[in-house]
């Protein structure tokens, strides 16, 4: 079965640093079978990047607007983007 593949990248807004957010999303997109990066940003927010089956970034979306426990999510600005699929998910510094 064959699924649509797609590429997003936006910002996590609210408390989302200092939380584990980074962690905890890398492990959550891994479980997805997703690709790409997550790293925080100069201004306290999270940049996320996801590449994979498009049901797949859909539920990790749904995921991204409650985050881990710790953290406190107000915003999630994500953009669809044209990139190649990426085979892992980081975490970049």
């Amino acid at each position: 079965m064959s699924s649509t593949q797609i590429a997003m990248q936006g910002l996590v807004k609210g408390t989302v640093q200092g939380v584990f957010f980074r962690a905890s999303t890398q492990r959550q997109a891994q479980l997805l079978g997703l690709g790409g990066w997550v790293r925080n940003t100069a201004d306290g927010h999270v940049e996320v990047c996801l590449t994979g089956a498009k049901e797949r970034v859909g539920e990790m979306l749904l995921w991204l607007h409650k985050g881990p426990a710790q953290a406190h999510v107000t915003h999630v600005e994500m953009d669809p983007i044209d990139c190649p699929p990426m085979q892992d998910f980081q975490i970049r510094r």
